[in-house]
């Protein structure tokens, strides 16, 4: 059974690829945006320790799986139960056209209106992308991809 982590730049195309391949093959979707963080204002993380506990019961709960998101922190605790690594590795200008055209994402926002409300953010997060040096930047997500030893991919345009 496949068993997929897909990450890569906000805006990259993880959830809608999480969202084919899961409907393709029947796997369970993980979207470590609900994970990561608290419910509080400003947002702030959870501590690494709650995330992987959620981590570990939604990977012994499903026997095949999708999990995506943009946090290498999160995603190495699913590594060594992964067969397969998706890397979504597009310009930047890619990943700002496709925020800009995104649909609602009911599961983040309460409104379409919400969510364009925090556009203008999200694009000036994903501009960032090559230059930071955190757990969601590119650097995080090259060195994440080299040390993966099994099957793995890179895509970089949208398909």
């Amino acid at each position: 059974m496949k068993k997929i982590l897909i990450f890569g730049n906000s805006g990259s195309g993880k959830s809608t690829l999480a969202k084919k391949l899961c409907l393709a093959e029947g796997l369970s979707h993980l979207d470590l945006d609900n994970l990561a963080w608290m419910p509080t204002t400003p947002p702030q993380r959870k501590p690494l320790s709650e995330s992987q506990v959620e981590i570990s019961k939604f990977i012994s709960s499903n026997s095949g799986w999708v999990i995506e998101g943009c946090y290498s922190d999160l995603l190495e605790m699913a590594l060594p139960f992964s067969n397969e690594l998706v890397f979504m590795d597009l310009p930047v200008a890619l990943c700002v056209e496709n925020a800009r055209n995104r649909p609602w994402e009911p599961h983040k926002y309460e409104s379409k209106q919400a969510q364009d409300s925090n556009l203008d953010m999200l694009i000036d997060w994903i501009s960032q992308y090559t230059a930071r040096t955190d757990t969601f930047s590119r650097a995080s997500h090259v060195a994440l991809y080299k040390q993966y030893a099994g099957t793995k991919r890179i895509v970089s345009e949208n398909q």
